[in-house]
């Protein structure tokens, strides 16, 4: 039989209702019966109602998490770190994701927002003014995504693109192509912006495109029309997609084409050729949107992304 407040009250000797104001309102036990009261609770294996707490102290002890693409390899470890982190202070963590799809995510907001007591909305597709107006209902954490006034963890996928780039260069490539992202995607935005002017590069734009190997596997004869001998691809699906097609053409990678993924996912890492990408801090980035959450901060935190160089990039057909 399960352990009841009323238990917890008599082993103590207290009244019920001093049991109940230790897990609702603790500033208004005394220290040494609060200390007393979580002591017994603990070795009779009681465990308050949530539900019932909710109602007096107007918390759930939830949170929500939602995500594009949750088919997506780059959101499972982001997933997984946030879990840890909101068990470890005693949150349950609902997550959704919204297909890509802005009128889903806005949907989703305004659904959590009655049930949790704030959410961490990773790589939004909503515009900047429709987030303005979901931020007023609920407290927000956005990751991927900068929005004046609200707390932000943000990996730094310009500077990342950019060494990707240089890396290219480096190579001795002189002509190639960034296959871009949705057309929503703030951190397309971002990665197109940092890769503009990178000396010694030609740059074509090709895109915008669905974030997925599909989206990749599509564009595979546009890129090999483009006459490049590298490619940025807007992530590791992209880029795994691209190679696909580029192998049904008789395009070899990085023989005849060398391309660079942006995730660091397993897949990548799986996947032969092995994937040469930007490696993004994920779980670092799950972590701490959900510390900042709860702990109600205000920040905007940049983490640290970095290239990691495997077998799909290579110097261009022609030289040594």
């Amino acid at each position: 039989m399960a352990v009841t407040i009323r238990d917890v009250a008599h082993a103590c000797g207290v009244h019920v209702s001093t049991v109940s104001r230790t897990f609702s309102a603790p500033h208004m036990v005394n220290a040494e019966t609060r200390t007393r009261v979580l002591a017994v609770a603990e070795s009779l294996g009681y465990r308050p109602n949530r539900a019932a707490r909710s109602l007096t102290t107007g918390r759930t002890d939830n949170l929500g998490l939602i995500v594009a693409d949750l088919a997506n390899p780059f959101f499972p470890p982001l997933i997984k770190a946030a879990q840890a982190a909101a068990r470890a202070r005693d949150y349950h963590l609902f997550v959704a994701d919204t297909d890509e799809d802005p009128a889903k995510e806005e949907e989703l907001v305004l659904a959590f927002s009655k049930q949790v007591d704030g959410i961490v909305l990773c790589s939004p597709r909503s515009s900047n003014k429709a987030l303005e107006k979901l931020v007023e209902t609920i407290p927000f954490v956005l990751v991927n995504r900068r929005l004046r006034g609200v707390t932000t963890v943000v990996m730094d996928v310009a500077r990342g693109a950019r060494t990707a780039m240089e890396h290219l260069a480096g190579l001795g490539h002189r002509r190639v192509a960034l296959v871009s992202g949705p057309a929503g995607s703030w951190t397309s935005g971002e990665i197109r912006k940092a890769v503009a002017d990178v000396p010694g590069l030609d740059t074509v734009v090709i895109g915008p495109n669905a974030p997925t190997e599909e989206g990749g596997l599509g564009i595979a004869a546009e890129v090999a029309a483009a006459g490049v001998t590298g490619v940025l691809a807007y992530n590791d699906l992209v880029a795994i997609g691209l190679i696909e097609g580029l192998d049904e053409l008789g395009i070899g990678v990085p023989r005849d084409i060398s391309v660079i993924g942006i995730d660091g996912s397993i897949t990548g890492r799986l996947y032969r050729p092995k994937l040469t990408t930007v490696a993004m801090p994920t779980a670092d980035a799950g972590r701490m949107a959900v510390d900042l959450l709860i702990t109600s901060m205000s920040a905007a935190t940049v983490l640290e992304t970095h290239l990691v160089v495997r077998e799909s990039t290579a110097p261009p057909k022609g030289l040594p």
